[in-house]
């Protein structure tokens, strides 16, 4: 029987065959991995770039809302941020900024469309704040901008979010022991001791003919220099200085949240009545400006023409009481005089006896029930009269060693005249002692401190006729000064409270607790300080007794319509996982 064998050559044609299908399978297999990898890869490469332009984007949005916050705050205060919440959440990029922004979508955290989220929060408490801010308090509010942003053409729907922190801190400004908007300068006789920090908006300069002891802080936004300011005739006075805390120049400046910039005429229109027809006036109560008026803030306001006196209550119930002759007149009287030996002008003085204001506001039934707190805590006095070039303007306070029972400020833009002691109790007369004392405040074009030994008939008598007595003064002071030039120092920190008596012959002491405030340039006391003895024959300058006033530490204890200094920061800058909607909760 004859045998047959395979074709051997077929059948390795036909291993051929198999190995190539099998490689080409092989091939392909690895071919479509190398494909779907490449996609994948291509894709993970796209929502990578989709959620960085997404974070670019939000960034952005939540920066566009930040800038509108920070004018805002500094311009008008922390009250206007809180109204204008919903205005910052709609405040998306738009395509009138750049046409690039209707390539993506933005979101809040419910999915709104066209909204950012921006919340809000009130930190409790009178917080401490430390650092360059040393021993202040402030409150504080807290904003979380937040910003989802989607690129339109994402197949994935990636988001990109960005959320940033901020506060918004309010720094009550008699917390400060010395503030100046202008030129600080430091020019004692006698050895001197600050306690309290010190902060000026420009240079300060430290020209002592002693020995100037700071016990805390001294801050400046310009340069502190130990020498006589250039603009003043003063040489050199030999003195030394002593710092117990930092000495720190080129801070931030600090300021009022007037709207406008914070220059020293711009700043003295806080004392300034509104525009328009009193009252009311024509200006917003709740313009930047408008906010920060001592007019705004009245529980009760007097402005005495030639022939009338509008007495009103405040805006507080939109001027809607008046007062009639015989309830204003237990207090308030038109006709003071005495004569000023630094401004050489008698001064047509209107009067406010605080001991008889405090036995009306207990009694009367005019105004008290219907007051938010039941006492007179603001009174805004002004001027305007008119006078000849022998005379000028002024308030002067009497009788205030008991003020009303939750304090009382006294606001004016004529000069103001504090006579006698001032919110003391007689066991704490000549001391730092202030546990018995009340929220006070002045705010005016300049401070004068007539002693309690003063006498209107002898003003326009020689020096030695106008011999001061101790005089205590537990009251912040938020006031002006005739800045240095060529012929003239301004008479330095030490003079801030003007005097016209001799205080030195007598040795006698004005003690002060409180907190000095210098804004400004007067407008009205305008005449040079020209120094002490005879002549000029204006003032023998006291001992001095000051102190920062403690209370002040304490937010409840903060004079009445005390104003605040407006600093933001920033906290938190995050930018949460990648690719997800954000799901942030509270802050």
């Amino acid at each position: 029987m004859k045998s047959t064998f395979p074709n051997r050559a077929g059948l390795n044609r036909g291993h051929m065959l198999l190995i190539a299908s099998v490689m080409v399978a092989v091939g392909l297999v690895a071919a479509g991995g190398i494909f779907v990898y490449s996609m994948a890869n291509m894709r993970q490469n796209e929502r990578n770039n989709d959620y960085y332009l997404g974070v670019a984007a939000s960034e952005a949005a939540t920066e566009k809302v930040l800038s509108a916050v920070v004018t805002d705050f500094r311009n008008y205060g922390i009250g206007y941020v809180v109204q204008q919440l919903d205005t910052y959440r709609a405040a998306i990029p738009s395509a009138s900024e750049a046409a690039a922004w209707t390539n993506f979508v933005f979101s809040d955290l419910s999915g709104q469309a066209d909204h950012l989220q921006v919340d809000y929060t009130h930190l409790p408490g009178f917080l401490p704040l430390a650092g360059q801010y040393g021993p202040l308090r402030a409150t504080k509010d807290r904003l979380r901008i937040l910003a989802n942003a989607a690129p339109r053409q994402s197949l994935d729907g990636v988001v990109g979010s960005v959320y940033q922190d901020i506060e918004l801190t309010s720094i009550p400004i008699f917390q400060y022991a010395v503030f100046y908007n202008v030129v600080l300068e430091f020019t004692p006789l006698p050895n001197m001791v600050i306690t309290g920090p010190v902060h000026c908006n420009t240079n300060i300069y430290m020209n002592p003919a002693g020995v100037l002891t700071f016990n805390n802080d001294v801050t400046s936004s310009g340069t502190i220099i130990q020498g006589p300011n250039p603009a003043s005739p003063f040489p050199s006075l030999g003195g030394s200085v002593v710092y117990n805390g930092a000495h720190d120049s080129g801070l931030s400046t600090l300021s009022l949240p007037i709207g406008t910039n914070n220059s020293p005429a711009a700043v003295h229109q806080v004392l300034e009545w509104p525009p328009g027809t009193l009252p009311a006036g024509s200006e917003s109560a709740t313009s930047s400006l408008g906010q920060q008026r001592y007019y705004n803030k009245a529980d009760l306001i007097f402005v005495i023409s030639n022939s009338t006196v509008m007495a009103t209550s405040g805006r507080w119930n939109n001027f809607a009481t008046t007062l009639g002759t015989n309830d204003y007149s237990v207090f308030l009287t038109t006709n003071a005089s005495f004569y000023n030996k630094r401004e050489l002008k008698t001064v047509k003085a209107i009067q406010l006896d605080v001991g008889k204001l405090v036995q009306w506001n207990a009694t009367n039934g005019t105004i008290r029930p219907s007051l938010p707190l039941h006492d007179v805590r603001v009174i805004y006095v002004a001027d305007a009269r008119t006078f000849t070039a022998a005379n000028e303007s002024g308030v002067r306070v009497v009788n205030g060693a008991t003020l009303p029972p939750q304090g009382l400020t006294v606001a004016t833009p004529a000069p103001l005249y504090v006579q006698g002691n001032y919110n003391v109790p007689p066991s704490a007369l000549g001391t730092t002692n202030t546990t018995g004392t009340f929220p006070a405040s002045f705010a005016s074009d300049a401070v004068t401190v007539l002693s309690t030994n003063w006498n209107d008939a002898n003003g326009s008598l020689t020096l030695s006729s106008r011999m001061a007595g101790n005089t205590t003064v537990n009251a912040a002071f938020l006031t002006g000064i005739v800045p240095s030039c060529s012929t003239s120092d301004s008479g330095g920190l030490e003079n801030i409270p003007r005097f016209l008596e001799d205080w030195s012959t007598v040795s006698k002491t004005f003690t002060y607790n409180g907190s000095i405030v210098c804004m400004f340039y007067s407008q009205v006391a305008t005449n040079y300080w020209v120094g002490i003895g005879s002549p000029p024959d204006i003032y023998n300058p006291p001992v001095r007794n000051w102190a920062l006033d403690q209370n002040y530490q304490t937010e409840t204890k903060l004079p009445p319509a005390t104003p605040s200094l407006a600093i933001l920061s920033r906290a938190n800058w995050r930018t949460p996982a990648a690719y997800t909607t954000n799901v942030l909760a509270g802050f």
